[in-house]
């Protein structure tokens, strides 16, 4: 069996975008960023949008579709998504997305499904979004990784999608002084920090703790803002609550041509 791989391309509030490939299967997650860095992305790892096997989708936010528009006009492949989901992308006024409604193949959050020799199941999430979801992928072998981002808080159903995963890319948005002490007007503080917004270091670490405590031999620090936080903190609080676990811990790029790519 092919080894299975996870590549992060982007990771924070100006766009969301990864791989996961095992042998000739190559799932996206998000389209966040423009269809060119996504092609240039693909291109790094000798890919062409033509070899993506399907796009899922964790939420209808313009950070997580940004490129969606475009990619889906020089490819044909399926775009998966929940239905509230599936229903905002395509009333969306900002973007062109009308024409995808053949394409879209609908799921229930929580119920898995696959995708060429890979299972997928959608985790549901607290989000500020529609039909907001994580996902985790498992090859034939039970070989299991895990994208939790654009978390509010932390339920039993993400604690559950974590449980054995070897790699776990896990949010950890902000840093809640720097939050507080921020340029961000208070609604946007308390939106961010809300249980509809995203992670707070502190939270995040303690997650990863606990995918560390059921498995993960990496944990990926992800969605981390620019303005709120820095790698240096969310990898000091998440080494903190790791301590003694012995799990690597890797920061997900802003963004990269060549991306964070992990085998699982």
């Amino acid at each position: 069996m092919s080894p299975l791989y996870l590549t992060i391309f982007a990771s924070g509030s100006t766009g969301n975008c990864a791989l996961v490939s095992q042998g000739e299967t190559h799932i996206l997650v998000d389209a966040g960023i423009s269809c060119r860095r996504i092609g240039a992305c693909l291109a790094h790892w000798n890919l062409s949008p033509a070899a993506i096997t399907a796009a899922v989708i964790t939420h209808p936010h313009r950070d997580h579709i940004a490129g969606l528009e475009i990619l889906a006009k020089h490819t044909a492949f399926p775009i998966y998504a929940t239905a509230p989901a599936a229903q905002a992308i395509l009333g969306r006024r900002d973007m062109e997305l009308s024409g995808l409604g053949d394409r879209l193949h609908i799921f229930q959050a929580g119920e898995e499904f696959t995708l060429d020799q890979l299972t997928v199941l959608p985790i549901p999430t607290r989000h500020d979004a529609p039909g907001s979801v994580g996902y985790r992928f498992t090859d034939p072998d039970g070989v299991s990784a895990c994208i939790v981002t654009d978390l509010g808080v932390v339920t039993p159903q993400v604690e559950a999608g974590v449980t054995g995963c070897r790699l776990a890319v896990i949010e950890s948005n902000h840093d809640l002084d720097c939050l507080r002490e921020g340029p961000y007007p208070y609604p946007l503080q308390r939106r961010i920090a809300g249980p509809e917004g995203h992670l707070c270091n502190k939270d995040g670490a303690a997650l990863c703790a606990l995918a560390a405590q059921a498995g993960a031999r990496t944990v990926v620090l992800a969605h981390l803002s620019q303005q709120n936080n820095s790698p240096a903190l969310a990898r000091a609080a998440a080494e903190m609550a790791l301590a003694g676990f012995g799990t690597r811990v890797e920061v997900a790029p802003v963004f990269s041509d060549a991306g964070l790519r992990l085998e699982v």
